[in-house]
C-alpha cells in the first residue's frame, strides 16, 4: 500500500482538492473516501491528512465549517472554493502532464 510519503510530492494536495470537488467532507469522511475510491491502496494518516488539510485552508483552496455528523459528532466539513477549484485544475493538468511523460519512460523499449 502506498504512503504519502511514497507519493510523488503535491499528490496529497490534488487528491484532496479532488475529493473536496465532488461533495464537502469532514477528515475522517476524506480519508475513507481516498480508501474507497482507490481501492485501498492510497490510505492517508491523521498526521499526514490534517496537516494537508490546514494548509489548503490557509491558502483559500478551501474553507471549512463545524457541523454535526450522521453521528451527531461535531467535525469540520471541508469544502472547495472558488480560488481551490482553479488550483485543482492547474495540479490536476501538472500531474496529466508529469504521469503522461513517466509513462513514456517506463514504456521503453529495453535494448
Amino acid at each position: 500500500m502506498s504512503k504519502p510519503n511514497d507519493l510523488v510530492q503535491g499528490t496529497l494536495d490534488l487528491l484532496l482538492l479532488k475529493i473536496l470537488a465532488l461533495e464537502p467532507l469532514h477528515g475522517w469522511a476524506i480519508s475513507l473516501r481516498l480508501k474507497s475510491i482507490s481501492g485501498a491502496v492510497l490510505q492517508v494518516s491523521e498526521g499526514s491528512l490534517y496537516p494537508a488539510l490546514h494548509k489548503l485552508e490557509q491558502e483559500g483552496w478551501i474553507t471549512g465549517e463545524w457541523k454535526q455528523t450522521e453521528n451527531n459528532r461535531r467535525a469540520k466539513f471541508y469544502s472547495l472554493t472558488r480560488p481551490g477549484r482553479e488550483q485543482l485544475e492547474k495540479e490536476a493538468a501538472n500531474w496529466a502532464r508529469l504521469s503522461t511523460a513517466i509513462s513514456h519512460v517506463v514504456r521503453l523499449e529495453e535494448a
